[in-house]
């Protein structure tokens, strides 16, 4: 746990060496990562808002296509919740029943489907843990199959141009590549902010009833 969150902290850093070592293939590893990240409903510690943050910043500087790496992370994002929402859709009720997925999670994405409906698949993709289980819920809830499709690719598009391109023109100011640690860890708050609010909702409207 210790290595993954120095990889995340220092993630600029760790990601210039996996260029410098592998080259070309570092872009298997991170279509990788961001598959991984939103494709298995076990998986979402791995990094995603830093890493494209990261990866766009690198290829300011002519380290990676900065196209290419847009079009096959924008793949990998939106392959990796249509699996997801496959093994919602044919293991759910078993992988929920095995407690793989914490309750307090499955709990606050239904919350979220239930007010911002087909919606949320584009949201969560803006907020850790919750994108990655929102895929599964809506399997695991059957939601119909092309309203999802839809929906996740312009989550999946949106969400990897964001940060792709948000790193790939202001990653390497001076005050952000002299601050990066401190940027990344500002990414992380600011994404989850938004769980922090539903879960002090949640709290004091239980504590109010």
């Amino acid at each position: 746990m210790q290595q993954l969150i120095d990889f995340i902290l220092h993630i600029d850093k760790h990601l210039a060496e996996l260029v410098s070592q592998y080259g070309t293939l570092v872009y298997v590893i991170l279509f990788g990562i961001i598959f991984a990240e939103t494709g298995f409903v076990v998986t979402p510690f791995l990094p995603g808002d830093s890493l494209l943050f990261a990866a766009g910043a690198l290829a300011a500087i002519g380290k990676m296509n900065p196209v290419l790496l847009f079009v096959l992370l924008s793949i990998a994002a939106i392959v990796g919740n249509f699996v997801n929402y496959g093994i919602g859709y044919f293991v759910g009720e078993k992988v929920v029943a095995k407690g793989w997925i914490k309750k307090e999670y499955l709990d606050r994405t239904h919350g979220y489907f239930e007010k911002y409906g087909v919606m949320t698949i584009v949201i969560s993709r803006f907020m850790p843990i919750i994108r990655t289980i929102a895929p599964f819920v809506a399997g695991l809830g059957k939601m119909n199959y092309k309203p999802f499709l839809l929906y996740n690719i312009i989550g999946g598009v949106s969400w990897v141009a964001i940060f792709v391109w948000t790193g790939y023109f202001l990653g390497n100011l001076p005050i952000v590549k002299n601050n990066f640690s401190l940027i990344t860890i500002g990414i992380v708050i600011v994404s989850v902010i938004p769980i922090g609010i539903a879960v002090l909702k949640s709290y004091f409207g239980k504590k109010n009833s």
